[in-house]
């Protein structure tokens, strides 16, 4: 699999071509008990390694089961939505064909994407706004050599959007690394850190011809909003 398979369409409100192709969209769900939610960070690292860990899945390349989804996804617009889910919903939403990663207190599973109207019914039912997280305590600066998601500090997001925000950052990431990293880096489980940068940091960051994240606002955001940056200058893979 090379850089060239995966081509990066635009996350911003310029109409494309891509506009022009059928429109779907990458499943993903959140294990949200009320009793025991999430740390927000967590869930939203979760969520990256989620997306990296689908589309490094070998069903999802090359003449895999879910190659073809994955092709017409990422020849249209790269939508993701982040659903909720507890108790039996999360039971239903396991059971269907899908990955689930875990990280400290967050549980994400993601899904081979579907049409914009093709979501199955126990995935069409769960809630998809309204989603608040919290940390219990600041998270603390990313480790050295470790691939982190800088988020804009100017712009308000629920965290299932941001959710879905750290999801685009690391697959623009990921588009641009060479094999042998790739592969590093999945084989080390793909450590990464979301953070919300400073303004002082988001200037330099969104100046340093990284992958930046311009949202096409179809929910939340104004079309356009810079929301996330990957940054893998110092990744050792």
């Amino acid at each position: 699999m090379t850089s060239s398979d995966f081509p990066p369409p635009p996350f911003t409100e310029t109409r494309s071509p891509r506009d022009e192709a059928p429109q779907f969209v990458l499943p993903l769900v959140l294990h949200l008990e009320k009793t025991a939610p999430p740390a927000r960070t967590d869930a939203l690292e979760t969520a990256a390694r989620a997306v990296l860990a689908l589309l490094s899945d070998p069903r999802s390349v090359g003449e895999g089961p879910w190659a073809g989804a994955v092709r017409d996804w990422q020849d249209a617009r790269i939508r993701k939505v982040v659903r909720r889910a507890r108790g039996s919903e999360w039971r239903r939403a396991e059971a269907l064909e899908g990955l689930t990663l875990r990280g400290g207190s967050a549980e994400v599973r993601v899904y081979p994407p579907i049409p914009l109207d093709g979501w199955p019914k126990d995935l069409a039912k769960l809630q998809v706004s309204g989603t608040e997280l919290s940390d219990p305590e600041p998270p603390a600066a990313p480790a050295p050599g470790v691939p982190v998601v800088w988020l804009n500090p100017g712009v308000e997001m629920s965290a299932g959007k941001t959710m879905a925000q750290a999801g685009h950052a690391v697959q623009l990431a990921w588009w641009e690394l060479d094999d042998k990293r790739r592969t590093a880096w999945a084989e080390a489980g793909f450590p990464l850190a979301v953070r919300t940068a400073d303004e002082e940091r988001w200037r330099s960051l969104v100046a340093a011809g990284l992958p930046v994240v311009h949202d096409a606002g179809f929910t939340e955001v104004v079309p356009g909003s810079a929301t996330a940056v990957a940054d893998l200058r110092e990744f050792a893979g």
